[in-house]
């Protein structure tokens, strides 16, 4: 595992593989690299030098809680960053969930520094953004309301945090936890304005700007449904569908542990798309 400082945050990462061209992977919600990680590794042995990382406030990563940014926006100049510090740009950009709106934001903020995208369980619509609203804020905020810093850090993601890295207990019991509450509330904003757009943070508009070859597979739950998918790939001028599931399960979310088990057919998905699209790519450039 390696570390980096990125924009003044302590950003930990790995790259899997030696050579071939560079990808950045990224897993859903809040988790660690290590949701990721296995898929990401099959890519390295496909050929690929994979780079995956904790965003702050995520895994291992270091914490920080305000500025006038969107959180999403955050994380895509925080992985602009470490991939210009490890000379792995343009890159192939790929995430599933939450990694897959990062992945998507990045190539809008840094369009001519993407190859192509892997995007897996796409997000989208008032279900989703609501209850991934609530998740990732909403709870937070209340816990910084009922019972102060201490109180969100008795909460189980940032526990989680503080186990992975001791000096973020620090960070977070020297906030004042009104400052807390307003910038977190100021993201949450951000994210439910996205319920009504075809995928939480792009619109139609930005979508169909988007000219890169991209894979999307996906999800199969109220979270992640098919049709939210399926649009995608439509809205994409060189989007490329591909369906694992042909019907959504009845539940909010399908435990990321149970699309791991299928990380062998993603990996080769992703494999063959590659191999075509970058195929072409170098057609044309010839």
């Amino acid at each position: 595992m390696s570390a980096a400082t990125i924009r003044g945050v302590h950003i930990n990462y790995e790259v899997l593989g030696t050579k071939g061209p560079w990808m950045a992977l990224s897993p859903g919600g809040r988790r660690p690299l290590q949701g990721v990680k296995p898929l990401a590794q099959r890519m390295a042995d496909a050929g690929y030098r994979v780079v995956i990382h904790d965003r702050r406030n995520c895994g291992a990563s270091g914490i920080t809680i305000g500025g006038d940014d969107p959180e999403n926006e955050i994380w895509a100049d925080d992985l602009h960053e470490l991939l210009g510090q490890l000379g792995a740009l343009p890159a192939i950009v790929g995430g599933g969930s939450s990694g897959c709106r990062l992945a998507i934001l990045f190539t809008l903020r840094y369009p001519k520094l993407v190859n192509a995208l892997l995007l897996w369980r796409i997000t989208g619509g008032r279900f989703a953004a609501e209850r991934l609203a609530h998740q990732y804020y909403t709870q937070y905020i209340e816990a910084a309301e009922q019972g102060g810093m201490a109180a969100v850090c008795s909460t189980e993601h940032w526990q989680e945090r503080i186990a992975a890295r001791a000096a973020n207990r620090d960070y977070l019991m020297k906030m004042d936890p009104k400052r807390f509450v307003e910038a977190m509330s100021r993201w949450r904003e951000y994210f439910l304005g996205g319920a009504d757009l075809p995928i939480i943070g792009a619109s139609e508009a930005d979508l169909k700007s988007i000219r890169l070859p991209a894979c999307v597979i996906p999800g199969n739950d109220r979270t992640h449904d098919i049709k939210t998918g399926r649009n995608l790939a439509r809205l994409l001028p060189n989007g490329e569908l591909h369906e694992l599931y042909d019907k959504d399960e009845d539940m909010d979310l399908v435990p990321p542990e149970e699309w791991q088990k299928r990380d062998d057919e993603i990996a080769a998905i992703f494999t063959g798309f590659l191999n075509r699209a970058l195929a072409s790519a170098s057609a044309r450039q010839s």
